[in-house]
């Protein structure tokens, strides 16, 4: 089977939605050099946690061993489920998320299988011999223009109540006759959140993933920060009065207490709400957001 063929049956994750599959022209199997948003070619080797993968049309497809997979070399930070690291092991990789993340797992959360296992096949190349990396595709930062207010949506941890939050006032926002712009901030690419806010009515939904990455785990502030930007303007370009934006897991995520605390977000946001399950995480949390200059 030529390489063409693999790449035509393969199954092409969410996070690589952006892709001009077009631009593949080989592969290599120089696994040390791969680095964040790299696309790797994979087989299936050992179902475990994941036994589905999220495609770019917004459905998940059950996977089999023997699989072939497309997706992005990266991180990712899930206290619920993985901790891992964006590392490609030819021997054997992990299924880090079902978006279409591959890399190496250090830590479990116990009470879920062990990840999915990969046998990576190749690192694809352009013509050039260069490593396609979903940052070539990314959205192009927009020339300055007044920018939509954006409401920023905060929460104790995973599975606050964040996602529910953004949804639900994107859902109220035009039901009010204002055109919305939803946005995923940070996390890890997958299209559960990103079809929750397109379904509440959103104008226009983007995440991490259209402006280059994979996940922003481990990722830089300032690159997170243009990214962040871009997708603002870029619910500006697309008419949107105002923007719904989440930022994912906690307030002490690394990430998350990075943004949090720089003064830039402070001159982002317009509002903020924050989504939490009890009084005292309420409590905690306001007052952590206080001090912080954002109560």
């Amino acid at each position: 089977m030529t390489l063409s063929d693999t790449l035509d049956q393969a199954k092409w994750t969410f996070s690589t939605r952006r892709v001009d599959r077009a631009r593949v022209a080989a592969t290599d199997t120089n696994f040390a050099a791969a680095k964040p948003g790299d696309l790797i070619l994979a087989h299936v080797d050992k179902l475990g946690q994941h036994q589905r993968v999220q495609l770019p049309s917004g459905r998940p497809s059950l996977i089999f061993p023997g699989d072939a997979v497309v997706m992005a070399c990266g991180a990712r930070y899930a206290p619920d489920q993985f901790e891992g690291i964006a590392e490609i092991d030819p021997a054997g990789a992990d299924l880090l998320a079902g978006g279409g993340c591959i890399g190496r797992m250090v830590a479990r959360n116990s009470r879920i299988k062990p990840a999915t296992r990969l046998v990576p096949a190749g690192r694809l190349l352009d013509g050039g011999g260069r490593a396609v990396n979903l940052s070539q595709f990314a959205l192009s930062p927009r020339p300055a223009a007044p920018r939509p207010p954006v409401i920023g949506i905060l929460g104790t941890s995973m599975n606050s109540g964040k996602t529910l939050a953004t949804a639900r006032l994107v859902l109220g926002l035009r039901r009010a006759g204002f055109r919305v712009g939803a946005i995923k901030a940070t996390g890890t690419g997958a299209f559960g959140d990103f079809n929750e806010y397109s379904d509440s009515g959103a104008q226009y939904v983007g995440d991490f993933t259209d402006a280059g990455m994979v996940t922003t785990y481990l990722e830089p502030l300032d690159r997170i920060k243009a990214a962040t930007e871009t997708l603002i303007a870029e619910a500006g370009h697309r008419g949107c009065d105002i923007v719904v934006m989440e930022v994912a897991d906690g307030l002490l995520q690394r990430e998350t207490a990075a943004i949090i605390a720089d003064p830039w977000f402070a001159g982002l946001i317009s509002g903020l709400v924050f989504a939490c399950g009890d009084a005292v995480a309420a409590a905690g949390g306001v007052s952590h957001l206080s001090r912080l200059g954002l109560g």
